[in-house]
């Protein structure tokens, strides 16, 4: 291996593979290095190096020169030859995790490759990907060569390979279907400032514009929904409510919450509780299937959101009331100052902050603690009450619900049973009546 051949190699390597120079001259050195100490012994104190403009190698073997062509030979040579491969392999894994490194949290486009058990592998050029399926968007399947957008999310060595995980359900990968598709929002002029997310099910996002002349919440859903349509059919038909941003809680809660129509909102700071109340025709669009909008909102305004209407919120006040004025060093005017600050249940005083409740009180830290300590007492009794409430009202759903299939059986087969009946007297009826007389017949006869 001459000059020229060594310049070659490193200019090819470095073109072909994309690693850096430096990198293939450090391992040819090293790879001449393992060569030779299988002729002098491991334990040799051995040097190459190799001039990078020039391309001539320099050996020595403590204070002697060496020439490494006659020293290698053919068992040197081949040697050589493994450890730079093995060199370079590790610097293309290398050089292919610092691309990807810079690209986490970024969207990418890929290739199935195929599908095995809960994972999907994705082609990115010469990595393959792997799509968990905890990492895919429920209900949605991918078929072998069909393209497929998600987010870098993880990158690490995995022996000589790269191993890359995808996502499809982070927060972030509909803030990147944002970018993609509103050039309001690459442009810096709309700012997603929030976004809460279950996957496959809602979204909420968040927005605001550095410009008062662009409307961001139009921008972003577009002229009849053209915009939001594309960010909606790459997440599988889930559905995305885009909301004006703000940063007064008071204005964002309401935001949030929406379609549903909130009449106040009522901050509790101590707890980091807000307190929404509504009509009682807009409870259920509010709470939303299953709790979705509420806790989706609650997500987005980082505050933990109840809703209830005004009469509900009356007789919960009236209950905690009641029921801190039954703790030992509890009266009535501290127990209305705990209602004030949010706290409703016993579970909720649990947590308070002592030094919180001793100002409030003006109390010892030692009626603080005897105070704290009766609530966790009151707390647990008070869950284990509400779920046998909860398993009573199972088991009374389930006889009510055999109650019901058995009543609708019975009336079942009483209207099969009249239906056979009217059939067997129109049948006794039709046997009965006298026969017509056929045309040209003397009725008399």
């Amino acid at each position: 291996m001459n000059a020229s051949e060594v310049l070659r190699i490193v200019d090819s390597l470095h073109r072909e593979k994309n690693i850096e120079k430096e990198i293939v001259f450090v391992a040819i050195e090293s790879a001449l290095v393992s060569a030779a100490r299988k002729h002098f012994g491991e334990e040799a104190d051995i040097e190459f190096i190799i001039e990078r403009d020039s391309g001539q190698i320099a050996g020595r073997c403590g204070q002697d020169e060496l020439d490494y062509e006659e020293v290698i030979g053919r068992i040197g040579a081949q040697t050589a030859k493994q450890v730079i491969i093995q060199k370079v392999r590790e610097a293309e894994r290398d050089s292919q995790i610092d691309e990807f490194n810079e690209i986490i949290n970024d969207l990418v486009t890929g290739t199935v490759h195929r599908n095995e058990g809960r994972v999907t592998t994705v082609t990115l050029g010469p990595i393959e990907a792997i799509l968990p399926r905890s990492e895919q968007i429920p209900g949605e399947s991918h078929q072998p060569n069909e393209r497929v957008r998600a987010l870098v999310t993880e990158v690490k060595a995995q022996g000589s390979r790269v191993k890359v995980v995808l996502s499809r359900t982070r927060p972030v990968f509909v803030q990147r279907l944002f970018e993609s598709e509103i050039p309001e929002i690459a442009d810096g002029v709309i700012s997603i400032n929030a976004i809460s997310r279950e996957p496959g099910y809602r979204s909420k996002v968040a927005v605001s514009s550095i410009d008062s002349k662009v409307d961001c919440v139009g921008a972003c859903v577009g002229v009849r929904g053209n915009r939001i349509k594309m960010v909606i059919d790459e997440l599988a038909g889930e559905r995305i409510d885009i909301v004006r941003f703000d940063e007064d809680p008071m204005q964002m809660i309401p935001n949030a919450l929406q379609p549903a129509e909130v009449d106040e909102v009522i901050l509790c700071q101590m707890m980091g509780r807000a307190i929404v109340l509504v009509r009682e025709d807009q409870l259920s669009l509010a709470i939303g299937k299953r709790g979705q909008n509420v806790r989706l909102a609650s997500k987005l305004c980082t505050w933990d959101i109840e809703i209830m209407t005004q009469g509900e919120l009356e007789q919960q006040i009236d209950r905690a009331v009641q029921g801190f004025c039954k703790l030992e060093g509890v009266d009535e005017d501290l127990a209305n100052r705990l209602v004030g600050e949010g706290y409703l249940s016993y579970d909720d005083l649990s947590v308070i902050e002592p030094p919180d409740l001793m100002v409030m009180g003006d109390l010892t830290e030692s009626q603080v603690d005897a105070i704290v300590e009766q609530a966790d007492v009151l707390a647990v009794e008070a869950e284990a009450r509400e779920a046998e409430e909860k398993r009573a009202k199972k088991a009374a759903a389930a006889v009510a619900a055999v109650e019901a299939k058995r009543v609708a059986a019975e009336q079942q087969l009483r209207a099969q049973a009249a239906s056979a009946s009217e059939e067997a007297a129109v049948d006794s009826t039709e046997s009965t009546e006298p026969a017509k007389p056929t045309e040209g017949e003397n009725s008399s006869e």
